[in-house]
């Protein structure tokens, strides 16, 4: 059950740390909004500076001026927002105090919460979010056999041109809830779900799968299959083919075997790769490295598997860019993205991975949007291929296109957690464009999707400090280094090969937010 504490115009989620002014989400970064949590809570009472520091930072040892910097920040958003200033009484030697309008506190469900989300406008084109498939195994350990199945019928779904196909790491957050149909086609924006369930026994699977329309939660399709385990791939793409042919009876043949692309020989190479993904994800320095192990015995069982490569590919760059900036990472990224890129020609997730290592780690940005070109050819509803598209495009100092393509990338997949990347995007094309308060709202929208990349706090720091926001640039900067020891801007921007115009442009507000070159 989520926190929801109502002020004034605010609303605070305690659980999403989120302040809200109306529907509309604040720029408040997250620790201000703890901070801001625990003086509300205790609404007309004094906070000691102790207990506020252990709400935001807990167990940890930090300055004084960090707290004072975070409620400023809490300060200046209720103030500029509401027009007054009065909100947090400062109590010397002691602490701060709440003493704005009466608070109301309730608590909301997930599920409740969902359903109060403004809905998304249909696409004017059909359609389609396929649920997570619930694991009927009675082994957690085959949750990801569950995930994997979603993750290639959500793959040839979307190789069909006319469909629009949201991505799957989007309909994760409905993992395990009962849900109302009717209400997720209004949160993501679809007409069509398809929802499932798996049970693998020895070498046995058993799916069932059925297609809803949202708009009458009326059935559309249903079946029920079982297979032997090593038939899989071809049970993937007959519960895709079902569900196209369910939506367009009259789809062509041709069209059909869109859905069809290669798969490896080995489905035991195939099964390294999805119990590798979630640490591939990650974006970890020491989760990737794990990930790297299992994706090393997947190549080594099948060499000309494209899409451990492309995987093998985004781990060195992770490596790459944040533990050291290492040679033999560079080069370990770009001979995998090149191997992708042979071995994957049929397969758009691998050719999108691999295009980003060779744009960002290679410079070649011009082979990386020849493969984005041809990903986006095979797969049009790839969420992921605009949202990396979008990352180098922001970099490459081309501000308008990285804004466009990191919007239709979170449109494609409103929950993805690569929105955070998106968001790092818009933030760089809107510091590009000279519009400081643009980029700082995208920045924190970053910093709340994922507070563990360091880069968003690039991102946020210079910005703010644009804004003339000194303190509040120092503390982003200061986190940029907790979270990044060895970061120095001039290494960083070489290393993803930055525009000189941009460079130049960030340089200078970092170094006025206290970064080292």
């Amino acid at each position: 059950m989520a926190m929801i504490l109502e002020f004034g115009p605010f609303r605070l989620d305690a659980d999403a740390r989120i302040l809200f002014h109306g529907a509309e989400p604040t720029p408040l970064g997250q620790r201000a909004v703890l901070l801001l949590a625990l003086l509300v809570r205790r609404a007309g009472a004094p906070v000691s500076k102790e207990a506020l520091i252990e709400a935001a930072w807990p167990a940890q040892a930090i300055e004084d001026s960090n707290l004072t910097v975070q409620i400023a920040a809490a300060r200046r958003i209720l103030a500029n927002i509401s027009g007054e200033a009065r909100w947090i009484e400062t109590l010397p030697r002691h602490g701060y105090r709440y003493v704005g309008p009466s608070v109301t506190t309730s608590h909301r469900d997930h599920a409740s919460a969902a359903s109060a989300a403004p809905s998304l406008m249909l696409p004017d084109r059909p359609s389609i979010a396929v649920l997570p498939f619930a694991n009927l195994s009675g082994d957690a350990e085959q949750d990801y056999f569950a995930d994997g199945m979603v993750d290639d019928i959500v793959t040839g779904l979307s190789r069909i041109n006319w469909l629009f196909v949201i991505a799957r790491n989007s309909t994760l957050i409905y993992k395990g809830r009962a849900v109302d149909l009717k209400q997720v086609g209004r949160e993501l924006g679809v007409r069509y779900v398809l929802e499932g369930s798996v049970r693998k026994t020895g070498t046995t699977v058993r799916i069932t799968g059925q297609l809803i329309d949202t708009s009458t939660g009326g059935h559309v399709w249903a079946e029920r299959y079982e297979r032997r385990s090593e038939d899989v791939f071809a049970l993937q793409d007959d519960i895709a083919l079902s569900v196209v042919g369910a939506i367009a009876p009259s789809l062509r043949r041709a069209e059909f075997n869109r859905v069809k692309r290669q798969r490896p020989d080995s489905l035991d190479a195939y099964d390294l790769v999805l119990r590798a993904q979630p640490d591939v994800d990650s974006g970890m320095p020491e989760q990737v490295t794990q990930a790297l192990v299992l994706l090393a015995r997947s190549i080594a069982l099948e060499p000309t598997y494209a899409l451990a490569h492309g995987n093998a590919a985004m781990c060195h760059h992770c490596l790459f860019l944040r533990a050291g900036l290492q040679e033999v990472n560079r080069a370990a990224s770009i001979h995998h993205a090149r191997s992708a890129l042979i071995h994957g020609q049929d397969d758009g997730l691998a050719l999108t991975l691999a295009a980003f290592s060779i744009g960002m780690d290679g410079h070649d940005r011009s082979a990386a949007f020849t493969a984005l070109d041809a990903a986006l050819a095979i797969s049009p509803s790839s969420a992921l291929t605009y949202i990396l598209g979008s990352v180098m495009l922001g970099w490459g100092g081309e501000a308008d296109r990285a804004i466009e393509w990191s919007e239709r990338g979170v449109r494609l997949s409103p929950f993805d957690p690569w929105a955070f990347a998106a968001f790092d995007a818009q933030a760089m094309g809107h510091f590009h464009r000279g519009r400081y308060e643009e980029a700082c709202r995208a920045a924190y929208r970053s910093v709340q999707a994922n507070p563990r990349h360091s880069i968003t706090y690039v991102q946020l720091a210079a910005a703010l400090a644009k804004l003339g926001r000194l303190e509040e640039a120092r503390a982003a900067a200061a986190r940029v280094l907790e979270l990044h020891p060895t970061f120095r801007y001039s290494r960083q921007f070489s290393g993803v090969n930055c525009s000189p115009a941009l460079a130049s442009s960030l340089g200078e507000a970092l170094r006025a937010a206290g970064l080292p070159e």
